[in-house]
């Protein structure tokens, strides 16, 4: 059985995550991949559930750690009947966020800390980690600029001002830095099928997969 892969998308509000994230499964299922395609907060009943709670409601609704707390609950529930499953039987799993948005929006922005959530992720993720992560990076305003054209009541984050999203954006390039073998940084300001490319080209060397880029969003 060929071995299952874990591909996570991480990046701040606007950064493209969920268009890439369907490019991405377009190609893959082009080179004859069916990745199972999933997010976070929610992917599995339960941790939808918890997925509410966090992106809808009033911005200080929680302290940091309280929503770091939610944020690993759906992540023990989504580990433990969707992804890990899934892994077992050799699929690939394309998942739109993972723990590093823990790390980068509690853990940096909201000012927990890194230790509190390297110590949650150690009891729920444990030695489990992405076999590539794409952090998509674009500046604070085009970001939130592209956020604010969506109809949707999931945007407590977006709520939280632009101060915080610069900080937003500094934890998620240092969390790349941090972990050059797994991260990689795709400048997310390029138009669509640019950034497309630019992520094919990285799953295609890093993960060693004969991969082609799509035509383009409709195609």
């Amino acid at each position: 059985m060929r071995p299952g892969r874990f591909i996570t998308f991480e990046g701040g509000e606007g950064g493209g995550k969920t268009t890439q994230v369907a490019l991405l499964v377009r190609s893959l299922e082009k080179a004859g991949i069916s990745p199972l395609t999933t997010r976070e907060p929610g992917g599995s009943p339960g941790a939808e559930i918890i997925r509410r709670l966090l992106v809808e409601g009033d911005v200080g609704r929680w302290d940091a750690l309280t929503e770091s707390l939610l944020h690993f609950a759906a992540r023990q529930d989504h580990l433990t009947r969707v992804v890990r499953p899934a892994m077992r039987e050799g699929r690939w799993v394309v998942c739109d966020r993972f723990a590093d948005s823990t790390m980068a929006y509690q853990g940096y922005a909201q000012g927990l800390g890194r230790e509190p959530v390297e110590a949650l992720h150690r009891l729920v993720v444990g030695s489990f980690v992405p076999d590539l992560t794409l952090v998509l990076d674009l500046p604070v305003a085009e970001g939130l600029r592209r956020a604010g054209l969506r109809t949707s009541a999931e945007d407590r984050y977006e709520r939280m001002g632009e101060a915080f999203h610069e900080t937003l954006r500094s934890a998620f390039l240092d969390i790349a830095r941090r972990n050059p073998g797994r991260c990689a940084v795709v400048p997310a300001a390029a138009p669509v099928e640019e950034v497309h490319r630019a992520i094919v080209s990285l799953v295609r060397e890093r993960l060693d997969v004969p991969l082609e880029a799509c035509d383009g969003p409709g195609s």
